[in-house]
């Protein structure tokens, strides 16, 4: 039996291991191919969440993204775009410039976004940079809410005692991450400097009462025109203070969605 089986070895153990790596190269390539999918998953629900984006700060968006080293994961984006696109065309709906280009050289486009990039350009990969960093918490003020996640996880242990036990509550001031905030909207003041925007907690009959969230915007980065009453939008931004007086949360935009 031990020749039979070493004599079998001596035979097949080079097919074995061709199957072997055969095998392993398969998983790989199966890997691979659903990471891809993921990706292109993540990068649609972005798409569709933030369809329309109504208020840029500029100069946040841009100075965040030089200081923080966006420029390999912009590289990334438009690469990914740039092979994914059937005609080998990125066009200006993705990115927000007048650039495109055929098959013929993929690397001509990338150089050409890197060499124009603005803040439209980039807000999606800061944007996904964030959430891949886990450093946004998601609040939601007409229901209540806020999305358990690790940036959430995070703001509710700095702020946490020894023996405490887990609170029932998040109180927004404490978070010092980006907060995603999904509130409905009205614009309360309007000059050539800033535009100031409010949305309540919950979904009182009275906006003007309860506790509040306060955006001040600089009216050059509004994108689109302030509708005249109450809509719902996202904001994405830095908690700056809270006023008990008036109980208002002071909210610093980077960028609003709708």
């Amino acid at each position: 039996m031990g020749v039979f089986t070493e004599l079998w070895w001596s035979v097949w153990w080079a097919w074995m291991l061709l199957w072997l790596l055969t095998a392993a190269g398969a998983g790989a390539l199966l890997a691979m191919t659903l990471a891809r999918l993921m990706r292109r998953r993540r990068s649609r629900a972005r798409n569709i969440t933030y369809s329309i984006c109504f208020y840029l700060h500029d100069r946040s968006v841009m100075d965040h993204y030089q200081m923080r080293g966006y420029a390999a994961a912009l590289r990334k984006e438009v690469e990914q775009r740039t092979s994914d696109s059937k005609d080998g065309t990125i066009r200006a709906s993705v990115f927000g410039i007048g650039a495109g280009a055929g098959r013929r050289d993929n690397s001509e486009i990338v150089s050409k976004y890197m060499e124009v990039a603005e803040p439209i350009s980039v807000i999606g990969v800061i944007m996904d940079v964030l959430e891949e960093k886990d450093v946004i918490v998601h609040v939601d003020l007409v229901n209540g809410t806020v999305r358990r996640n690790a940036a959430l996880t995070r703001a509710l242990a700095d702020h946490a005692r020894a023996g405490d036990p887990p609170p029932s509550s998040v109180r927004l001031r404490d978070v010092e991450d980006f907060v995603l905030i999904r509130g409905r909207f009205r614009r309360i003041s309007r000059s050539d400097e800033s535009t100031v925007l409010l949305a309540p907690y919950g979904d009182p009959d009275d906006l003007s009462q309860g506790p509040r969230v306060r955006v001040t915007c600089a009216t050059e980065g509004l994108r689109n025109e302030v509708p005249s009453g109450t809509f719902s939008a996202r904001c994405l931004g830095k908690v700056q203070d809270w006023n008990s007086e008036e109980a208002v949360l002071e909210v610093q935009a980077m960028a609003i969605f709708r």
